[in-house]
């Protein structure tokens, strides 16, 4: 299954519906950094019930509605990482770091106090998703995910129960015709 772009940080991996493994079914991957030793990423459509200022305090009154933490991943479940887009293009913001457009990783050691001002929208992941060298790349050549661009909507999406059909309709030519594919083609 060919993809429209290779990995990089700022694109998504869409789980195709050959991916049946239960950590990554029908999810939407943002990734945050890809290299010769692997890639790291987070989940962005699946909310956990636990609000965020239970567990991280006062980023509870800085994340973007709903003020839960997301499931990033199956790794590391016990730390956070926070996406962030970052007012004018993020320089200058502290604890933040670009990875694509105004869009970036915030450093949640960061004061809240020094934060306001400087970030327009926040979401905090427990955990992230993370492939070895050439893991990724194999999973996606044997048709597990398909690579599209991200836009920052997709990782602040109020209601992420539809954002892998969002993302996916948008896409050009036959990929968004995987939009209506049954699961297992073979029963069709």
């Amino acid at each position: 299954m060919s993809t429209t772009a290779a990995p990089a940080p700022g694109m998504l991996l869409l789980a195709s519906p050959e991916l049946l493994d239960p950590n990554f079914a029908d999810t939407v991957v943002l990734l945050l950094d890809v290299n010769a030793e692997g890639a790291l990423g987070v989940v962005l459509n699946r909310p956990s019930v636990v609000p965020v200022g239970e567990v991280l305090g006062a980023w509870g009154e800085v994340v973007e509605d709903p003020e839960v933490l997301f499931q990033g991943g199956p790794v590391s479940t016990d730390g956070a990482l926070a996406v962030a887009e970052a007012l004018g293009d993020g320089e200058g913001a502290a604890g933040f770091q670009r990875l694509w457009e105004n869009v970036g990783l915030l450093d949640l050691d960061t004061p809240t106090e020094l934060v306001e001002g400087t970030v327009h929208r926040l979401r905090i992941f427990a955990g992230y998703a993370g492939w070895g060298a050439g893991q990724l790349e194999g999973e996606i050549a044997e048709g597990s995910w398909y690579v599209v661009p991200a836009v920052s909507d997709d990782v602040f999406s109020g209601d992420t129960r539809d954002l892998w059909r969002r993302v996916m309709r948008r896409q050009p030519g036959d990929l968004a015709l995987h939009l209506t594919r049954p699961a297992d083609p073979e029963l069709n």
